[in-house]
């Protein structure tokens, strides 16, 4: 499996497991995951667990930086993967 692969599914994964753990905390009333970590855990790879995340759990699905920003980022990583793909021969 290719590193890029590899940590992309890592990256994915633990985002997803911190979305489902937020909501977990969230529906108990606990200390929360602050929202900033997890963009940041988008933006380095993870948008697709956050997405996936959203969905299942219907967490963080009234904030507009969720909604548009997320989808858009992953879009982005998408284009990015395909570009890098099409260069390696």
């Amino acid at each position: 499996m290719k590193p890029l692969y590899l940590y992309l599914l890592l990256i994915n994964a633990a985002a997803f497991v911190l979305m489902l753990y937020d909501k977990h905390k969230a529906k108990k009333k606990l200390w929360r995951i602050p929202e900033a970590t997890l963009m940041l855990t988008a933006v380095a790879g993870g948008s697709l667990g956050i997405v996936f995340g959203m969905c299942i759990a219907r967490h963080k699905i009234r904030h507009p930086k969720f909604i548009i920003g997320v989808p858009l980022l992953l879009l982005l990583q998408c284009a990015a993967v395909a570009f890098c793909q099409l260069q390696t021969p």
